[in-house]
C-alpha cells in the first residue's frame, strides 16, 4: 500500500534521495528545506503526490505547524524521516559553546522537535514509524568530529528509549547510521570552528582518512530505506554502506577488549563486601 512520508532536508543529499525513491513508487511526501526554491523540481516531476514546506528544524513551533499541515494535506504521516542536519568539523579544544549549542540545537532538538509533533496522530491510528538518520559517527567517535558525534550519540540514545516506549502501541523507530556517501555532507553544508595551528596535523590525517573511503550512492540507500520501512518488523539500528558494518565491528571488538582488560577493576570498584556474579 501506498505510503505517506515526511521527510526533513530534502533540498539534496539523502533527504532528496529519499524523497525520489518514494514518489517514484507512487508514495506521497511532504518535504521540507529551508529554501523552498531547493524544491521547485520535486514540485514539478511529482504536482500531485510531492507537498513542500519551508522549515528550520530549530524552530520547534514551525515544525509542529508543518507536522499538523502534512497530516492534514495527505491524510497522516506513516514514515517521517528525520534527515536535516549538518556535521561540524572542530577539536574539541577549537568548539565555542556557540558551535556545540547549534549543532545539537539542529541534529537532536530538531528531530525532537518533529519526532514529538508526530507521534499523537501516530498513536492515534496506532501504527507509524519514526526514522532517524544517524551515523557511523552515532557508534564510534573520530578526531575532528567532537560535535558532531556528541549529537548524534545523544540522537541514538533518545530514540532507542522512544522505541521502547512506542513499541506497543504499533510505532516502529529505526536509527539509519550510513557510512561515507557522495553527499555535501562535507562540503558547503559543514560548518568549522576557527582552527588552531596545533591540530593541523590532525586534521590532515582525518581529511585522508575520509579521501580513501569508497562514497556510496544516495539513491542506493534510498532502495534500502523502502525495505526498511516495508518490512513488517523493522530494525532499531540498520548499517547502510559496505565499509560500515567493518568499521563499526572494529569499534566493538576494540571496546571488548578494553572493557576485559579492565574487567578486574570493574569487580574491585563493587566492594570487598559485596558478592560479585558474573
Amino acid at each position: 500500500m501506498a505510503k505517506n512520508w515526511l521527510i526533513t532536508g530534502t533540498s539534496r543529499g539523502f533527504g532528496r534521495a529519499f524523497a525520489l525513491a518514494a514518489l517514484e513508487r507512487g508514495d506521497q511526501v511532504a518535504g521540507t528545506a529551508r529554501d523552498l526554491a531547493t524544491l521547485d523540481e520535486l514540485v514539478a516531476q511529482h504536482p500531485d503526490t510531492f507537498v513542500p514546506f519551508r522549515l528550520d528544524v530549530t524552530d520547534a513551533d514551525a515544525a509542529a505547524r508543518v507536522v499538523r499541515d502534512a497530516e492534514v494535506r495527505l491524510g497522516g504521516l506513516d514514515v517521517v524521516v528525520n534527515n536535516a542536519g549538518y556535521g561540524h568539523f572542530g577539536a574539541v579544544e577549537e568548539l565555542s559553546d556557540a558551535d556545540l549549542r547549534d549543532q545539537l540545537q539542529t541534529n537532536v532538538f530538531g528531530p525532537l522537535a518533529v519526532t514529538r509533533a508526530a507521534l499523537p496522530g501516530m498513536r492515534r491510528r496506532g501504527r507509524g514509524h519514526i526514522v532517524q538518520i544517524s551515523s557511523i559517527g552515532g557508534v564510534g567517535a573520530f578526531a575532528n568530529l567532537g560535535a558532531y558525534h556528541a549529537s548524534k550519540w545523544a540522537l541514538e540514545a533518545l530514540s532507542e528509549s522512544l522505541s521502547a516506549e512506542v513499541a506497543r502501541i504499533g510505532v516502529h523507530v529505526t536509527i539509519v547510521e550510513p557510512g561515507g556517501y557522495d553527499t555535501d555532507w562535507a562540503g558547503s553544508s559543514a560548518r568549522r570552528s576557527d582552527p588552531l595551528e596545533a591540530y593541523d596535523p590532525m586534521r590532515q590525517e582525518a581529511a585522508a582518512r575520509r579521501g580513501a573511503q569508497a562514497p556510496g550512492d544516495p539513491a542506493a540507500a534510498a532502495q534500502a530505506l523502502l525495505e526498511i520501512v516495508d518490512s513488517p518488523e523493522p530494525p532499531l539500528r540498520v548499517l547502510l554502506g559496505a565499509q560500515a558494518p567493518g568499521i563499526v565491528r572494529g569499534i566493538y571488538e576494540r571496546r571488548l577488549a578494553q572493557w576485559q582488560k579492565w574487567e578486574h577493576l570493574a569487580a574491585r570498584a563493587q566492594g570487598a563486601e559485596q558478592d560479585v556474579r558474573s
